[in-house]
């Protein structure tokens, strides 16, 4: 008989898949989505926008449209864009074109996705240790991107899961040093407002990440996009699936762009029950809160983070369990509508008052 496992490469029998616990039920405050329903005006628009053709055909391979819309909306040319079935498709097609059999330098703690991508690209993963309060050493990054095999540098802006910024100055600074491909992920960009997209001008090798998921509430729609100049991107559609993205998640995309005021009161709505949240979670005695530009808050408490997960989640409560050797005792908590937040602090209250 056939082992299967023989046929594999080590490093993947090895992999730890990205968990995703499920549970009905719940106040679901774990996976930092946009929790509002999408808006009933926006939808009724898309809903007239589908016609006879739009699932019979195959979607635009270059997704015209939507790239021409994302032009207007973030300043870059349409030919230095390029859309995604989600950022994870993105993140993977460029470990793929510029990393397999190199190295990846992957700031940490970040999103755990950049180092699952590496490794099933065949890229080795260069963990760099973030500074005390989560910052980045930009001394440390180009030392670290300057050793043999470097070919990828990952950073996150707001960094998921810690919540803080990388300043364009940081981040032109390790542009200035390396040859390396760095990619920065903005996913949470509209939450915080600072960008990088003024240095792909000079910087042909800087690849910015951004996403429909967050902010604009399109999760389950699986819209990525990246901006970058024409070496990278044309690189990227080379190897890129022909027909990645579909024509609904096109056509939905393109449409919310137009509604952007919409979306953009209900971003600011989320940056105020955060800030009300924080707030709040600071006043709960032995509760450690870290400061947040993103649409969730990193914290930690005095006792272990299983038993308050355990406990938030026995009160209707998701959140994320974070609890490791990067993030000793820590959870993440996406910020919800107002009374998802308050049963949120209700039970976070009585899960520390029962531990005392």
């Amino acid at each position: 008989m056939l082992e299967v496992k023989k046929l594999v490469r080590p490093e993947l029998l090895a992999l730890e898949p990205y968990h995703v616990p499920s549970h009905s039920g719940v106040i679901k405050l774990d996976a930092n989505e946009n929790t509002y329903d999408f808006p009933q005006e926006v939808l009724e628009d898309v809903f007239r926008a589908v016609d006879g053709q739009t699932f019979g055909r195959y979607p635009d391979p270059s997704a015209e449209v939507l790239r021409t819309a994302l032009a207007e909306y973030t300043g870059v040319a349409p030919d230095r864009i390029v859309v995604g079935n989600g950022s994870d498709e993105l993140i993977l097609t460029l470990m793929l074109a510029f990393a397999a059999g190199g190295k990846v330098v992957i700031a940490t703690p970040t999103f755990g996705m950049y180092a699952i991508h590496a490794t099933i690209a065949g890229a080795e993963v260069v963990a760099l240790p973030r500074r005390a309060g989560f910052s980045v050493d930009p001394e440390a990054v180009l030392a670290a991107a300057g050793r043999p095999g470097v070919r990828l540098v990952v950073l996150c802006s707001p960094n998921n899961p810690t919540g803080n910024t990388i300043s364009p100055d940081v981040t032109a600074q390790i542009l200035d040093g390396t040859g390396a491909v760095v990619l920065l992920d903005e996913a949470y960009y509209e939450f915080c407002g600072e960008t990088a997209v003024p240095l792909l001008a000079r910087h042909p090798h800087l690849v910015i990440l951004r996403t429909f998921s967050k902010a604009f509430g399109l999760a389950g729609l699986r819209v990525g996009y990246m901006l970058a100049g024409e070496e990278v991107t044309g690189m990227v559609r080379r190897i890129k699936q022909p027909f990645n993205l579909n024509a609904f998640s096109q056509l939905v995309a393109a449409r919310l762009l137009t509604w952007r005021p919409v979306f953009e009161r209900r971003i600011r709505e989320i940056c105020r029950s955060r800030d009300e949240l924080l707030a709040a979670m600071r006043r709960i005695p032995g509760v450690t809160v870290f400061p947040s530009r993103a649409n969730f808050i990193l914290f930690r408490t005095l006792f272990p983070a299983q038993q308050v997960y355990e406990g938030l989640l026995v009160r209707g409560v998701l959140v994320r369990l974070l609890d490791g050797p990067d993030l000793p005792g820590c959870l993440r908590v996406s910020v919800g509508q107002p009374d998802e937040n308050a049963a949120f602090l209700q039970a976070l209250t009585e899960v520390v008052e029962k531990r005392g």
